[in-house]
């Protein structure tokens, strides 16, 4: 469940998601075509009286922002990183929970007693038609990508490009979140920014072999909400806590000349750990599952590690910090 004081950067609809995630009843559950092992569930909150009297309809309970995507057990990580996200004032990342079902209408494997991540469905991300490429908001190969970044790099070609809605400092955002994570399937899916293992997925795809011809490379997950069109939105944030720092990937931040300053000056008070915990506590499931404060630090230390090379990275190449503008 969600318990304790709320830290302030939690917001009311961050607030009212995590208890539906936590405390929702199962009602319905959709396959995602694709992804095996991933489940929809159509939720109903304790005392929703109303929703007690229709009948369940996993199409509808979506549309009205009742939905959760129950993820893999290895997938809680996910977990951190919206608490990561929100503690650094991105917002960008969709509320998730640590959870453990019950529901008869769920298949044995998620009823066992083990805790799984439950993220919250946004119902109006923008999907590209093309099967293969329903992942994506917008199609940006990393040339593309790297040009748009550019100062001034706002030539026509790329002005119509199917992500020019992205304002820059979306870029930025991400590319300080997926550093700080080690996510490397947004901007880097082919490993290219480091040695990867022969099990890497990236690997065992063949698609390290493509970092000979950058023209090849797309991004993938580069989603946005019909509601927001700018605005990008952070799926998939499970990342690499195992990560090496010997390995780290700095090709997440080619062509970031500026990163939000709120996020910045965070990542500078040195007290990262402190708030994160703070936030964590807020999810009682995983806070006891991992044994605490004492059980979470080591992943903590990993990532106030990386924030600290990221902030020695700015420092040398003296790179600016930009001030959100208000929405």
């Amino acid at each position: 469940g969600v318990v304790g004081d709320t830290p302030p950067w939690l917001s009311d609809d961050d607030l009212q998601k995590m208890r539906l995630l936590a405390g929702g009843r199962v009602v319905s559950k959709t396959r995602i075509p694709a992804h095996g092992q991933v489940l929809r569930v159509g939720l109903r909150a304790v005392g929703d009286a109303e929703g007690d009297t229709l009948p369940a309809s996993p199409e509808g309970d979506c549309w009205d922002g009742r939905c959760g995507l129950i993820k893999r057990r290895g997938d809680l990580y996910e977990v951190l990183a919206f608490h990561l996200d929100r503690v650094l004032g991105l917002n960008r990342s969709l509320p998730a929970v640590a959870r453990r079902f019950t529901s008869h209408l769920l298949p044995y494997s998620y009823t066992d007693g083990s805790l799984r991540p439950i993220i919250w469905w946004a119902p109006d991300l923008r999907h590209l038609e093309d099967a293969n490429n329903d992942q994506n908001s917008c199609t940006l190969g990393w040339l593309q990508y790297q040009e748009m970044l550019r100062p001034r790099g706002l030539t026509l070609a790329v002005g119509d490009s199917p992500c020019s809605s992205i304002p820059r400092g979306e870029w930025s955002r991400l590319a300080l979140f997926d550093f700080l994570l080690q996510v490397h399937d947004r901007l880097d899916r082919y490993c290219c920014g480091f040695q990867p293992d022969p099990s890497e997925p990236c690997m065992e795809e063949m698609l390290h072999e493509k970092c000979r011809n950058p023209a090849e490379l797309v991004l993938v997950h580069i989603l946005v909400r019909r509601s927001a069109p700018s605005r990008l939105v952070f799926i998939d944030n499970a990342g690499r806590p195992q990560h090496p720092e010997e390995k780290l990937n700095f090709r997440l931040l080619q062509g970031i000349d500026s990163f939000p300053a709120v996020a910045v000056a965070t990542l500078r008070s040195g007290r990262l750990q402190s708030l994160l915990l703070e936030s964590l506590r807020m999810d009682r499931e995983l806070w006891e599952s991992q044994g605490g404060a004492e059980g979470l630090r080591p992943l903590l230390r990993t990532i106030d590690r990386r924030a600290r090379v990221l902030l020695r990275y700015i420092q040398e190449r003296n790179l600016t910090v930009f001030e959100d503008s208000p929405h």
